[in-house]
């Protein structure tokens, strides 16, 4: 991962657009429907240090080169991080390709090096990302304080969470029906349910292109990680990073942990997962083979 990618909360946030233009049009573009207050900055303005003061963002667009720099420095001056349009070198970030669905927010980066593949990237992402997933979002935003409050151990949250993800309350949010998803999701919380674990056997060989969706789905979802030697990296890079990893466990040490609750992805590279798989379905532990070959 060459750059961080990161998310400044706007509400209450000021964002400086330095220049005139399309090119700086395109950025006061970026902020439409933001609860952020923009603030537009030319001529000598820009080159004021005290125009930035308490801004979060600034943007600096021109043609003039000593003016963008004037520009820059400014902002740097006040302590606030610049994006230059189409200077990386004076970038302190750079901007991504955004799907805005509300309080879902999903960004698409190359690093300043490809924008219109950042694009392209976005079309694809966007068009699976349902319209009522910002509303889903706020649902959880609201709901959290009531969440964290009756399951504060955090395995049991998100367990909670993936099942609620897909469940009523998930349904009337998306449908707009904020007060009903409300209701549903309290509901769920006092029947507190013994989610159900399951062990999920996703090849692990590489290339991770070759992943089914789904597999794809279930490995960042796993609670944790039981893997083979030799996990080709990209298929390892598709899980949670703060996803617990194990090396190979019995099937009694992996019947436990999906009586626990827990959705075990298992990474293996070897033909040797059949036998396994075979005894945990003796012994009634769920599983689910996501497909493999050989």
């Amino acid at each position: 991962m060459d750059a961080f990618p990161a998310f400044f909360p706007l509400t209450g946030r000021s964002v400086a657009i330095a220049g005139q233009g399309e090119a700086a049009d395109a950025k006061v573009r970026l902020f439409d429907g933001s609860p952020a207050r923009v603030v537009r900055l030319t001529g000598a303005t820009a080159l004021d240090p005290k125009a930035y003061a308490g801004m979060t963002l600034a943007f600096v667009a021109g043609d003039d080169e000593a003016w963008v720099r004037g520009a820059v420095a400014a902002a740097h001056a006040a302590h606030v991080p610049v994006n230059a349009v189409d200077r990386p070198a004076l970038c302190d970030f750079t901007t991504p390709a955004v799907i805005d669905r509300g309080e879902v927010v999903a960004a698409i980066g190359t690093g300043g090096g490809s924008p219109m593949l950042a694009t392209l990237l976005r079309h694809d992402i966007e068009a699976r990302v349902p319209e009522g997933a910002g509303r889903l979002a706020a649902l959880f935003r609201v709901m959290q304080p009531e969440i964290r409050a009756a399951l504060p151990e955090a395995a049991a949250r998100r367990r909670f969470l993936r099942a609620a993800l897909t469940g009523p309350a998930a349904e009337a949010a998306m449908a707009g029906d904020l007060e009903s998803a409300k209701e549903r999701l309290r509901a769920a919380l006092g029947d507190n349910p013994r989610l159900a674990g399951a062990v999920r056997y996703i090849d692990a060989r590489g290339p991770a292109e070759m992943l089914t969706l789904k597999a794809a789905r279930a490995l960042a979802a796993a609670d944790l990680l039981v893997c083979d030697a030799e996990i080709d990296d990209q298929v390892l890079g598709l899980a949670r990073r703060d996803a617990e990893r194990r090396p190979v466990q019995t099937p009694a040490q992996l019947s436990a942990l999906v009586a626990e609750g827990l959705i075990v992805a298992r990474l293996v590279t070897t033909p040797a997962w059949r036998t396994e798989q075979a005894a945990l379905a003796a012994m009634g532990v769920a599983t689910e083979i996501l497909p493999i070959a050989g």
